[in-house]
């Protein structure tokens, strides 16, 4: 399918861009002169402009296509990556992230929207996993070899090369991408931004998946693309190479979880058992984390090993939201879910930097830093799968 062609490679460097920081936290915090706080603000602001965006780029699909809207938005991201590669403090390093986020804003939506629009509906989400799973492999790259490349040539240089890529990837989607015909709303007149964001929120269900939308990935990518490395140095001394390893193995089980999601989904034809108790899943080894990760540097690696398969059901959640999305309102709808997504995950970034800060400057070491972040994780986790289990399985006919 050409939607493989012209966005995977955009996708990868997207996930490659929402998950890179951990392993390269300390070079960067060192050459920006930026603490924990300036840190986890880094991450956030690529989620903060990616989610902010949604709404214009839902709009944008809707009325102009993926193809104008992919292209305007990744140029903007390609500067935003040259600009990080030479940042020179927190300023120009937030703002780098932010051009970055915006870039990568359109992305999945486009893919979405595109199988959305061409697929058989039962098709979605098994698409939608597969299209995560191969574009989750940003996740390896961001992982041990960047660790090992930034260990041997800098991070700068690294990241220059990051840039590059993506780059050709927009020239790559700007060639390929081909609008589908436009949808009409059952009156016949096109609904602008906000009349359509308002026909949204009317969506009842919607509200019900709104905990869950903003935490499970929030979580999950906090874990991953931030704390994991500082994680197994600062309890457990691992080196930059060694806690890039315990970044891959979580990296790698979150591509076999969105596979492993993506087909018992199309076995059970089912969506939401599946979230619901993996949800509580992660939240149990969350748990466990935080009462015996400091114990065992292996109890450790596996359990955020665990936590990526167990942990990783954004696809089949938008799955779910999609169901209750009228054709005309597709692009929008789907942006709007995915603002939830990526809103929660700059929330969890910021927040997260904040807590451990905050801790640390209390006087408390960073096994019960971490632990205390953990059970919160475990705790928000709870709280949103208990609202989910009200959520209708499929629209009322």
């Amino acid at each position: 399918m050409i939607v493989f062609f012209a966005l995977l490679p955009a996708y990868f460097l997207s996930i490659f861009y929402r998950s890179f920081l951990s392993v390269i936290a300390q070079p960067v915090m060192s050459d920006l002169a930026i603490g924990a706080g300036e840190f986890g603000l880094l991450g956030a602001a690529w989620f903060t402009t990616f989610a902010i965006a949604q709404f214009p780029i839902g709009w944008a699909l809707d009325r102009l296509g993926p193809r104008r809207t992919v292209t305007a938005a990744m140029a903007v991201g390609s500067a935003g990556a040259f600009l990080f590669a030479q940042a020179t403090g927190a300023v120009s390093g937030t703002l780098a992230m932010a051009l970055i986020g915006i870039g990568c804003a359109p992305i999945f939506m486009a893919s979405l929207f595109l199988f959305a629009r061409t697929a058989e509906p039962g098709r979605f989400a098994f698409l939608t996993s597969v299209f995560i799973g191969l574009g989750s492999l940003g996740n390896l790259v961001g992982a041990a070899p960047l660790a090992i490349a930034a260990a041997r040539f800098g991070w700068r240089p690294s990241m220059l090369v990051m840039a590059g890529c993506f780059l050709l990837a927009t020239a790559l989607a700007a060639l390929l991408i081909r609008d589908p015909a436009r949808a009409e709303s059952a009156s016949g007149k096109a609904e602008g931004l906000l009349t359509g964001l308002a026909s949204i929120l009317k969506l009842r269900p919607l509200w019900l998946l709104a905990p869950i939308t903003l935490t499970a990935y929030a979580i999950l990518a906090t874990a991953r693309g931030l704390w994991v490395g500082p994680y197994m140095a600062s309890i457990h001394g691992f080196d930059a190479v060694s806690a890039g390893n315990a970044a891959t193995a979580m990296a790698v089980t979150m591509v076999a979880g969105a596979f492993i999601y993506g087909g018992l989904e199309k076995a059970l034809g089912r969506v939401k058992p599946l979230v619901f108790w993996g949800t509580l899943g992660t939240a149990g080894c969350f748990a466990l984390l935080a009462a015996f990760g400091a114990g065992s540097s292996l109890l450790a690696v596996a359990l955020f090993a665990l936590i990526g398969a167990v942990g990783f059901t954004y696809a089949i959640l938008m799955a779910h939201a999609r169901l209750f999305f009228p054709a005309h309102l597709l692009g929008r709808g789907m942006t709007a879910v995915n603002f939830l997504f990526i809103a929660g995950a700059a929330l969890a970034q910021s927040g997260s930097g904040w807590f451990i800060a905050s801790q640390r400057a209390a006087g408390l070491d960073a096994a019960t830093t971490f632990a205390h972040l953990h059970w919160a994780f475990a705790g928000l986790l709870l709280a949103s799968a208990a609202i989910y289990a009200f959520t209708p399985e499929r629209p009322k006919v």
